[in-house]
């Protein structure tokens, strides 16, 4: 379990830095119902992530798991499409950087925010792990990696859970100032925002490389060993 423990607490620590999802968090926790729109956030995210890895553990099944030690043969090609493919989209993400940081935009299905009902916030924040270029992928990765390790069904569940916490810690480290600090969380937060909306694209795109290029090489090292 220990070594993949490895590969899924690299996997989790990248979902959890991804800025948008953070600047939707501060962005619902400012609308009148920030506390119970905020928790929703949360509790969306969170089943996103148990639902997407849970489904691929569910595909997988024992059937999938790796021989010996070594991880199932299809887990190295796998990794190696996806890394391809966050290599690509850091490539179209650099070239997209703004000039000057300050005039970073927001996408604008963001400023619709205070508009959404606590139905649509919580399924936002579904949406953000389910059809992000960037977590669903390593979401995905992450549960090829804890399915083919032929782990007993609970130490899968313990790994997942342990991807999903490490993965939540971007959004539940806003809630939970807003949670402790109230309106006087406001102008930290505000900064916050304000960082991750200016640097968004660049921390995307050389997220996108680094991730990309270490599930090549964890692919062409399985399938070659």
């Amino acid at each position: 379990m220990g070594q993949v423990l490895g590969d899924v607490l690299g996997f989790a620590a990248a979902v959890a830095v991804s800025p948008l999802p953070i600047i939707a968090m501060i962005l619902v926790l400012a609308t009148p119902r920030g506390r119970l729109n905020g928790l929703l956030f949360a509790a969306g995210w969170v089943l996103g992530l148990s639902a997407l890895g849970g489904v691929v553990l569910a595909i997988v099944g024992p059937e999938g798991s790796s021989a010996g030690s070594q991880p199932a043969t299809w887990v190295g090609g796998l990794k190696i499409a996806l890394g391809v493919l966050l290599v690509l989209l850091g490539a179209r993400q650099w070239r997209r950087r703004p000039a000057d940081a300050s005039g970073a935009q927001l996408p604008k299905w963001m400023a619709t925010i205070d508009r959404l009902t606590p139905l649509k916030v919580f399924g936002l924040a579904v949406a953000l792990v389910a059809l992000n270029a960037k977590n669903a992928p390593l979401t995905i990765a992450a549960g090829a990696s804890i399915a083919s390790a032929g782990l007993p069904v609970g130490q899968q569940i313990a790994s997942l859970a342990i991807f999903v916490l490490i993965g939540s810690l971007g959004l539940l480290a806003p809630l939970g100032v807003f949670l402790v600090g109230g309106n006087r969380a406001k102008t930290t937060l505000g900064s916050w925002k304000d960082w991750a909306a200016q640097h968004n694209v660049v921390v995307m795109a050389v997220l996108f490389f680094v991730l990309g290029l270490k599930l090549i090489g964890d692919g062409i090292g399985i399938l070659t060993s």
